[in-house]
């Protein structure tokens, strides 16, 4: 499987660059990232909180068959421009890692194309690269192919 999701990370850096180009309108990936429903459809996720503005907070929940919550994520939005970018904390709840930040940045390409690029700091590059070492990039790959699949069939 091709993995369409880019990630870059340097030697010796404390952050990595994801990158991704998609086969929609700007309009469309963003609301993938604001719409509470999308967002619990392509992450396969329950959406607990999504409060879309400068300050609001956001939490995500995963269970299992049996309802055991098994992944929790949550923080806070620093900036939301719609269309444009989104500034957030990522905290994993039950995890070894610390919180990181991410600079999403959202582009047309042109008016059924665009791209989304992320910058994700961590507090250092050794939690970096223990975060790299997890089935990370096939993971966020999927999901992003979720996620344009989705759209594409809600919006057709």
């Amino acid at each position: 499987m091709e993995l369409k999701t880019k990630i870059h990370a340097e030697d010796g850096k404390q952050e990595l660059t994801i990158t991704r180009e998609f086969e929609l309108p700007v309009e469309l990936l963003f609301k993938a990232y604001e719409d509470a429903d999308i967002v619990a459809q392509w992450m396969s996720t329950t959406v607990v909180k999504l409060e879309n503005k400068k300050y609001g907070s956001w939490q995500f929940d995963t269970s299992d068959d049996k309802g055991n919550i098994v992944f929790s994520a949550s923080g806070v939005y620093h900036e939301f421009v719609p269309n444009k970018k989104i500034t957030r904390t990522f905290e994993m709840g039950n995890a070894p890692f610390d919180v990181q930040l991410e600079f999403l940045e959202f582009e047309a390409l042109d008016e059924d194309r665009s791209k989304l690029t992320m910058q994700i700091v961590y507090r250092s590059g050794a939690l970096r690269d223990q975060m790299l070492k997890l089935p990370f990039k096939q993971g966020l790959n999927m999901a992003h192919n979720r996620l344009e699949a989705l759209v594409k069939k809600l919006n057709s």
